[in-house]
C-alpha cells in the first residue's frame, strides 16, 4: 500500500491487496473502509486515490480492474465502488458465468453524496456532484448534478 504524506488511514480499514491500493497526500479516510481487490495478484494499483481526498466511513471499493478517483474529491459515508457484474445468459447458471469488467474514473473536485453505488464503466467528470442514494449507471458530464435511481441529471452547477 502506497500512502501519500500527512494522510491519515485509521487502523481499522480492511484490504484483501494491499499492494493494489494507492492514497495520494493529505488525504483523510474515516473508519471500517473495504479495499477489496477481485483479482490476483498483479503489479501495479487498481485503487488509487488522489491528493487532499476524503472518504467517509464504511465505503466499499470492490475492484477487479481499476478505479481512479482525482484531486479534492469529497466521497461521504457508505458509497459503493464496484466495477464488474456478472453474465445473464438463460444457457448457463448465473454463479459460473464471466464477469463483466470496465473501469471506473471520477475526476477532480466531485462531491459523492452518501450511500451512493458508482457500477463498472462510469466515468464521472470534474466538478460533478452525485446526490446521496443515487445509482449511477452511465457516465456524467462535468458540472453536473446528479440525483435518483438509476441516477440522472437534476441540475447544473453554475
Amino acid at each position: 500500500m502506497k500512502i501519500g504524506n500527512n494522510t491519515n488511514v485509521p487502523h481499522n480499514i480492511e484490504m484483501t491487496w494491499p499492494n493494489k491500493i494507492n492514497i495520494g497526500e493529505n488525504c483523510s479516510l474515516e473508519n471500517s473502509i473495504f479495499f477489496k481487490h477481485c483479482g490476483s495478484w498483479s503489479k501495479g494499483y487498481s485503487i488509487h486515490i488522489g491528493d487532499n481526498t476524503f472518504i467517509g466511513k464504511g465505503c466499499e471499493f470492490n475492484i477487479s480492474q481499476k478505479i481512479t478517483i482525482g484531486k479534492d474529491c469529497l466521497i461521504a459515508s457508505g458509497c459503493k465502488f464496484i466495477d464488474h457484474d456478472h453474465g445473464m445468459e438463460l444457457s448457463a447458471l448465473m454463479r459460473i458465468q464471466k464477469t463483466i469488467n470496465d473501469e471506473i474514473s471520477i475526476g477532480n473536485n466531485v462531491w459523492i453524496g452518501v450511500n451512493v453505488i458508482v457500477l463498472k464503466g462510469v466515468t464521472i467528470g470534474n466538478g460533478a456532484v452525485i446526490a446521496a442514494g443515487a445509482v449511477v449507471t452511465k457516465s456524467i458530464p462535468e458540472n453536473e448534478i446528479w440525483g435518483g435511481t438509476p441516477a440522472r441529471k437534476i441540475g447544473q452547477r453554475t
